[in-house]
């Protein structure tokens, strides 16, 4: 599978340790950066990732910043991005399953090493289950999606 990773600088440490587990599963990877622990904007690298995604250069996306929340709140602008902020393995798992999340988000200053090892592990092991009811929630939230996206482009 091909992944897209980015991070700020808080995520920097952690995205090299997910990254290097990412190629010891024989991922294919995207690191969109950042590339040090200089400090940066982690919106800018939160669209990076959500548009890479969108657009089909990688089958999902991961993303790392201090808390997560920022980079989640960022990525899931751009249509088409459903990103999860996980710190346990029952919503890293689940996010997929129920939700079709395809972009992992974790604070690197929230959980250690061993537990985002984990919950990239439990991300990219899940699939979405299609069942019925997911479906029809899933299909709910893009027209949510559709509607605002009507609405910008008619403002």
């Amino acid at each position: 599978m091909k992944i897209v990773i980015g991070a700020d600088h808080a995520g920097f440490e952690l995205k090299e340790h997910v990254k290097t587990l990412l190629l010891e599963l024989k991922h294919e990877v995207l690191d969109l950066g950042t590339n040090s622990s200089e400090p940066v904007d982690y919106p800018d690298f939160a669209e990076a990732v959500g548009l890479a995604v969108r657009d089909g250069q990688g089958e999902r996306g991961i993303l790392l910043c201090g808390s997560g929340v920022g980079a989640s709140v960022a990525a899931n602008k751009i249509p088409g991005v459903r990103a999860g902020l996980c710190h346990d393995h029952y919503s890293a798992h689940q996010g997929v399953e129920h939700d079709d999340m395809n972009v992992l988000v974790m604070g690197g200053r929230v959980i250690g090493e061993s537990v985002a090892l984990e919950l990239v592990r439990a991300f990219l092991d899940s699939r979405f289950s299609g069942d019925d009811r997911h479906q029809r929630r899933l299909d709910k939230v893009k027209a949510i999606e559709g509607r605002y996206a009507a609405k910008r482009r008619a403002e």
